[in-house]
């Protein structure tokens, strides 16, 4: 049996900065990645956004690990050559109705931490002249990133500080102790390897509660439900009139069919919000429903009026990793450790859905330091 200090499953966005961390921080460290290459679950089908930490409630997780996310992040990307930057964000209210969600943004924003600017319309369409609204948020440090790069980097540190990765290789099963877990793993499909390791980090991002009631010794009290949000993305053709990403007030727990740019300036719209009944993410269907489009129409012209007739096309989908039904209020992240599950040999991360591609260096930080502080 291969023995090791640690196990990450998952070799996302996540799971490879949090393996990065504590490879850095002198520990052994291999992950688990179910396909041939890292990154082509969830964060394979994301924004690409750096989020300024604009959202959450003050003093939660997110709010926490989203904004020390962010300053790590850019400066950990210019260094290592991944592109990323800050375009800077309008959140628009398109009506009166929606001024006072606005003032509520700000009011966290400032909590947070974080530098917004609120403005009228004249000074918002100044910006961006082909905007239609009664009032906006402008976020500055709000950005766009290489998430392909930023996780080939994340592998680099990584290999470098002596850690490895290794693919086709599915965690079906386990155990976990006071003194240690053993992982059952499916390795390039060669059934009944052992791996011991002193602690296992549940990155698995989609899979995480399925793998964690698959372990023996922990109280599935501790593992939440998995729901499914399918958020489907269209691509505008032709050149967009917009240099900055474009935001609707927040709906709920949604934050509404945005306007995004990738690095060559390219636009995009989603994604969507789509509750999807299945039970597995193995039965998720990816494909972009063209019937869909004419929502994206509707809610894009509340902002942007000249959308042309056509001018929109299908282009992929994500899913993110829910624990949370249709309805119910979003919770925090959780990322769970000895203190909520009594066993320190094991972290779970549940939840991890945006921001958490801003995220992932804190996320790497924080459960770094609960190793520590579970005398790991």
């Amino acid at each position: 049996m291969e023995q090791l200090d640690v196990v990450v499953v998952g070799a996302g966005v996540v799971g490879l900065a949090v393996a990065r961390a504590l490879a850095v921080a002198g520990r052994e460290v291999m992950v688990l990645e179910k396909a041939s290459a890292i990154g082509t679950g969830v964060s394979s089908r994301n924004s690409e956004v750096v989020h300024a930490g604009l959202y959450y409630e003050p003093g939660s997780l997110k709010a926490r690990l989203c904004v020390r996310g962010k300053e790590l992040l850019y400066p950990f990307c210019a260094s290592r050559g991944v592109e990323a930057r800050a375009c800077g964000k309008l959140v628009v209210a398109t009506n009166e109705a929606q001024l006072a969600g606005l003032g509520v943004l700000a009011s966290k924003s400032r909590a947070n931490g974080v530098p917004v600017q609120r403005l009228t319309a004249a000074e918002a369409q100044a910006l961006e002249p082909a905007l239609r609204c009664v009032a906006a948020l402008y976020s500055p440090t709000t950005g766009i990133v290489d998430s392909h790069g930023l996780m080939l980097a994340l592998q680099g540190d990584l290999e470098n500080a002596g850690g490895l990765v290794a693919m086709d290789s599915r965690v079906i099963g386990g155990r976990v102790a006071t003194d240690g877990a053993v992982l059952q793993v499916l390795s390039r499909g060669q059934p009944g390897v052992e791996i011991s390791a002193r602690l296992v980090v549940n990155a698995a991002s989609l899979h995480a509660p399925a793998l964690a009631r698959s372990l023996m010794g922990l109280d599935k009290a501790h593992v939440p439900p998995a729901h499914f949000a399918k958020g489907s993305y269209y691509s505008l053709q032709g050149k967009s009139p917009f240099s900055h990403l474009i935001y609707p007030a927040p709906q709920d727990a949604w934050l509404g069919v945005h306007l995004t740019l990738d690095l060559g300036g390219q636009a995009k719209f989603g994604p969507d919000l789509e509750w999807l009944a299945v039970q597995s993410p193995e039965e998720i269907d990816y494909r972009v429903d063209p019937a869909r489009c004419s929502g994206f129409y509707e809610a894009v012209r509340r902002y942007w009026p000249d959308l042309p007739d056509g001018a929109l096309s299908p282009s992929y989908s994500g899913v993110r990793p829910k624990i949370h039904g249709s309805g119910e209020p979003a919770p925090d992240f959780r990322i769970d450790g000895a203190a909520v599950h009594g066993l320190k040999c094991l972290v779970n991360l549940f939840g991890v859905e945006s921001p958490g591609l801003t995220s992932a260096l804190a996320i790497g930080e924080h459960v770094t330091e609960m190793a520590v502080a579970q005398a790991f």
